[in-house]
């Protein structure tokens, strides 16, 4: 059988095929998941890219400079955005973006960013706005009821699309979760020589990640390549997070996350294991009636009390109206 992908990419003792439509087929799974940039990194990292097919690393590398591109004008508005925020003596944590691929990868290129996320304090939100709105930013969309993000969005030259940035407050609905944002602002540190330009510790980053995953359903290999690369690379405390995920009601979709990533790369359990893991359906969807029941697990049965599953069983449909 010809290895998956995630086998490709973090196992390096699984060897590389000879048969060239296995590569077209890579490349279809790549573009799929659009992580052609954690692809070509983790395959030079390991020595394995200069072993695959011609049009296979051309196929690469052309996206490559495309992402490239728009991660530097990303950076830019990034870095002129926390600069501001810093002159304001406004704390702010990067979420995601430049700033995670380069602490993941090495370097701010190497993996595909979109837009810019920020989490702010609740009580700075209005200053936090009028920083963005100063800049060039306007919003997108009003605050939403028991959501936990509201958008602003800026035109920029040589992009085909307006930049977002997303100011977050909090990292899942309220009151779908008992989330104790706090302890996420506790732990976290500045960036640099920064006084109020911050980042998550890593374990708090982990715990984000593996969320943010999960609202996602876990639908492209690019989340479970971010939960694999900080399982490979930080030093995370299993006990601790299935014990706050516990307190925040979180930890089915904890444990859900982690389960699917475990399954998709079941070496992971010999680097760091997981004894919570439990079997998902997710990995096994091959018939319409599995997808069903899978979407089923993850819209409603993820969460830790009968209530928050009512509440957001109340969200899909008033999001359908």
């Amino acid at each position: 059988m010809m290895p998956a992908l995630l086998y490709v990419l973090f196992a390096p003792q699984v060897n590389l095929p000879n048969d060239l439509n296995y590569y077209r087929q890579l490349l279809n799974d790549i573009e799929r998941s659009n992580i052609h940039a954690q692809a070509l990194f983790l395959l030079k990292k390991k020595g394995r890219f200069n072993d695959t097919p011609a049009f296979f690393q051309q196929g690469i590398n052309e996206k490559c400079q495309s992402i490239l591109f728009q991660n530097i004008l990303i950076k830019n508005q990034t870095d002129q955005i926390l600069s501001a925020f810093e002159q304001n003596g406004l704390s702010v944590i990067p979420l995601k973006g430049t700033f995670f691929s380069d602490k993941l990868f090495g370097h701010f290129g190497a993996r595909p960013t979109s837009d810019i996320d920020l989490l702010i304090k609740e009580r700075d939100m209005e200053r936090a706005a009028e920083i963005v709105q100063h800049i060039g930013y306007t919003q997108k969309e009003k605050q939403i009821a028991f959501h936990f993000h509201t958008s602003f969005s800026k035109e920029l030259s040589g992009s085909a699309f307006p930049l977002t940035v997303e100011l977050h407050w909090d990292i899942l609905k309220r009151n779908t979760a008992n989330l104790e944002i706090a302890e996420f602002w506790q732990e976290a540190y500045p960036i640099n020589d920064s006084l109020y330009v911050k980042q998550l510790s890593d374990f708090h980053l982990f715990y984000m990640i593996c969320l943010h995953g999960w609202r996602h359903n876990m639908d492209s290999l690019k989340y479970s390549i971010d939960i694999i690369q900080l399982i490979l690379n930080v030093n995370i405390d299993y006990n601790r997070l299935i014990e706050d995920a516990k307190r925040h009601k979180t930890k089915k979709r904890i444990i859900r996350t982690l389960s699917i990533v475990y399954e998709q790369l079941p070496i992971l359990q010999t680097v760091k294991e997981f004894s919570d893991q439990i079997p998902t359906m997710y990995n096994d969807r091959n018939s319409p009636i599995k997808k069903y029941v899978d979407f089923l697990d993850y819209s409603f049965l993820s969460f830790d009390s009968p209530k928050h599953s009512i509440i957001e069983f109340c969200h899909i449909l008033s999001s359908k109206k």
